[in-house]
């Protein structure tokens, strides 16, 4: 593989999701749509429309692009708000809260690029779900920090090394639009057939 200049801020959510998806995404350039996937780019078509508004004491400012050198991460906000000086990434998904923390993996790396852009600390975030209307904090914890840091050397490698991730089923692959592409099961089954031999 070449060498990366910048990893997608969105890369970190893929492979914490499934490295095998991210791999196929990023390196393969493979990209179906399903149910999911259309709604989520419905959604972030109406989010991505550039712009700033004062909303009661909140100022919010929709689609700009964040970036660190530190991290070389790179990506467009959903939305940054401004309160009492304070900073918060916004990151809109389509569905309910989800079951795994790559969403908030996606924050995080947010915040990294607007801690390193405006030299201001970031406590927390937020992920607003469109389905329920609800929004969810993350909290930008060091925890959290030390997770993204090693998803973003994990995609680095990745993307570096171009090795693709082996396939495995799990009750993620249910909404995956590359789910007919990689066959978890089928390679499931393979691996246990050469494993019984």
């Amino acid at each position: 593989m070449n060498d990366i200049d910048y990893i997608p801020i969105a890369a970190l959510n893929q492979y914490a999701y499934c490295p095998h998806r991210c791999w196929r995404m990023i390196c393969a350039g493979e990209f179906s749509d399903n149910q999911y996937t259309i709604e989520g780019t419905s959604l972030h078509e109406r989010v991505h429309t550039v712009g700033e508004a004062n909303r009661d004491d909140v100022w919010q400012v929709r689609a700009i692009w964040l970036k660190s050198e530190k991290y070389k991460l790179i990506g467009k906000s959903d939305l940054i708000e401004v309160e009492s000086g304070e900073l918060f990434p916004v990151e809109y998904k389509r569905g309910n809260k989800g079951q795994w923390d790559n969403d908030e993996l996606q924050v995080c790396a947010q915040a990294l690029c607007l801690e390193e852009m405006t030299g201001k600390s970031i406590k927390t975030g937020y992920i607003y779900y469109a389905q329920s209307h609800q929004r969810q904090l993350v909290e930008i914890s060091s925890e959290l920090r030390q997770s993204a840091i090693a998803t973003i050397q994990a995609v680095t490698s990745l993307l570096t090394t171009g090795i693709m991730p082996k396939p495995f089923y799990s009750k993620r692959c249910q909404g995956c639009s590359l789910k007919s592409h990689c066959l978890p099961k089928a390679n499931e089954k393979i691996q246990h057939y050469e494993e019984a031999n």
